[in-house]
């Protein structure tokens, strides 16, 4: 099942033009604050009517301009989970998780112990709202969602009110989330760590109208969506597998551009990773460079060039099946000779990746 939309609105200062298509997982819809991003996810869960567009999901057609089709809220069956959890203070969690269920005929026992054990909610049925922490809101509200058997999820920032410990408790079962839940998930944000970790398609929206979009790797690692996530944001992806663990507390990985040190990554050999590295983090050699305490030298070469309106040049580089992005001054880049296609070699020390840059896959991906 997937997503498609195509959304005109006019505001009274404002003007929303997107399209775009979101397949299983998630689609992170990422853009600064008075994008639209939350405009749009009215408009898919019926919120807010557009001027014109339409709107499917899978072979059902919520919103059809065109031909004055417009199923109500209802009559959607899409689940929205908001910034701030809004669970019903007079319900405890499993009366919570209830009534999400009564919108799909009632509580399934084999659906609700699986949302359960995903959210890992188990110890908090008999709690009210009050006694839960920001964190356990959030996923309490993801689930009572689930529950209403929705054929897509809409999450509107949902780590936007949380500290730093609490987003660090979510993001875990967001990630099952995404992996199990069989069903397309918008997720709006404005931060680039979020969708990195989570996103499997990435739409960046700036003004009201679609800028980029595409697979979170590919855009990413595109120097030239770096002016919309972000110059101290910008960073790509790389796959890898964890090979084993060192006596020192670092661990090791596998990536199509060679072996990477890291710190100590919480996952036996053979599993799959992600792994965010930060342009600013990457530092470049022509020469392969010796006597230096970095541990990471990988064989790179030069894709393109981009300036930036600083000076700043953002270099994207091909290491075995994978981009990376460098960040270095013009100064640099005429000193070293950087132009397309030249061999060179990427410094990563091992302390600038943290254990939020490094992200678990599921084995079937």
């Amino acid at each position: 099942m997937s997503l498609s939309v195509a959304l005109r609105h006019s505001f009274a200062d404002f003007k929303l033009d997107v399209a775009f298509d979101s397949p299983l997982g998630v689609t992170a819809l990422f853009g600064r604050s008075g994008a639209g991003k939350t405009s749009v996810i009215n408009a898919v869960s019926g919120l807010l009517r557009p001027d014109a567009g339409r709107v499917v999901v899978g072979e059902t057609v919520l919103f059809d301009s065109e031909n004055g089709l417009d199923l109500p809220v209802h009559r959607r069956r899409v689940g929205y989970v908001f910034q701030d959890a809004r669970l019903f203070p007079h319900l405890s969690v499993r009366g919570n998780l209830g009534y999400g269920a009564r919108f799909a005929g009632g509580v399934d026992p084999v659906k609700f112990a699986r949302v359960v054990e995903m959210l890992g909610i188990g110890a908090l049925l008999d709690r009210r709202p009050a006694a839960l922490s920001g964190g356990e809101k959030q996923r309490v509200a993801i689930g009572r969602a689930l529950l209403a058997r929705p054929r897509l999820l809409l999450l509107d920032e949902p780590l936007a009110a949380l500290d730093d410990a609490r987003k660090a408790e979510v993001v875990p079962f967001l990630e099952r989330l995404r992996d199990e839940a069989d069903l397309p998930i918008l997720y709006v944000s404005h931060s680039v760590g979020e969708v990195a970790r989570l996103a499997n398609t990435v739409v960046v929206i700036e003004a009201g109208r679609v800028v980029r979009a595409g697979p979170t790797v590919e855009v990413l690692a595109d120097p030239a969506a770096v002016p919309s996530l972000g110059l101290r944001e910008a960073g790509a992806l790389l796959n890898a597998t964890v090979i084993g663990h060192h006596a020192d507390g670092l661990s090791e990985v596998a990536t199509s551009g060679g072996p990477l040190i890291l710190p100590h990554v919480d996952a036996p050999p053979g599993t799959r990773l992600r792994i965010r590295i930060a342009a600013q983090d990457v530092i470049l050699s022509i020469a392969r460079p010796v006597g230096l305490s970095a541990l990471n030298i990988v064989p790179v070469q030069i894709v393109s060039l981009r300036d930036g309106n600083g000076p700043g040049v953002m270099v994207q580089l091909r290491a075995g099946d994978d981009l990376l992005l460098a960040r270095v001054t013009r100064r640099s880049a005429t000193d070293l000779g950087l132009v397309p296609g030249l061999d060179c070699h990427a410094i990563v020390k091992t302390v600038a990746v943290s254990g939020a840059d490094v992200m678990t896959l599921p084995a079937n991906r």
